[in-house]
């Protein structure tokens, strides 16, 4: 997921595709259908991952979902992904963005089963760097874009709350070595380019532990 201000950012700046399209009411049903298909073996039948390589994505805000399908596939006239993935590419190629719609809402729709913190010896400064940020740094509170509970603000910030501590410290170091860019205005990109890996690694793992 992005950091405060956003551990992946608002949907103003989703996929050319998605954006091109007037909004549509989602069929959860036929994403449910490609789901088993395409992503239930990676990501769970029910958007429940059995390992953090690939995030849980079961009760994950459904325009965030559908804005990282569409990063994943290359823009228009073969403009390079705005989230490079060989994995994803291939996975996402064949998809519409109706299609994105309605997996997206088919995950949004299930149950999170969310992981806990592992480790007691970085909740405290985990939990100080989610709620009030590192001033010293210019690090703003997580909290304040994904909300206390990190649950996140639809169609802006994702859902943080019970996601794998490693996949959150992956994403952040992407976002700061910038491997990962598709943050509108480079909000994690500067986020993350401040936190140094033990400060990382304790909000990754006090984000897990979030309900």
């Amino acid at each position: 997921m992005k950091l405060c201000p956003a551990l992946v950012a608002a949907t103003l700046a989703s996929g050319a595709a998605l954006a091109a399209d007037p909004p549509m009411k989602a069929d959860t049903a036929k994403g449910q259908g490609i789901a088993s298909q395409v992503c239930a073996a990676c990501h769970g039948p029910d958007g429940n991952s059995i390992g953090p390589p690939n995030p849980k994505l079961a009760g994950q805000i459904p325009e965030y979902l559908a804005k990282q399908l569409a990063n994943f596939q290359p823009g228009k006239d073969n403009k390079p992904a705005e989230r490079p993935s060989n994995v994803m590419a291939a996975f996402v190629a064949s998809l519409s963005p109706d299609d994105m719609r309605n997996i997206s809402a088919f995950y949004a729709a299930q149950t999170l089963k969310p992981e806990q913190a592992k480790n007691n010896d970085t909740i405290e400064m985990g939990r100080n760097i989610y709620r009030a940020g590192i001033a010293a740094k210019g690090v703003a509170a997580c909290a304040g874009c994904h909300g206390p509970a990190g649950t996140g603000i639809p169609a802006q910030y994702p859902h943080l709350a019970g996601q794998y501590a490693d996949y959150i410290e992956s994403q952040l170091k992407s976002f700061r070595s910038g491997e990962r860019a598709n943050d509108p205005n480079r909000m994690m990109r500067a986020t993350a380019a401040r936190l140094s890996d033990l400060e990382i690694k304790a909000v990754a793992n006090y984000i897990a532990g979030l309900r």
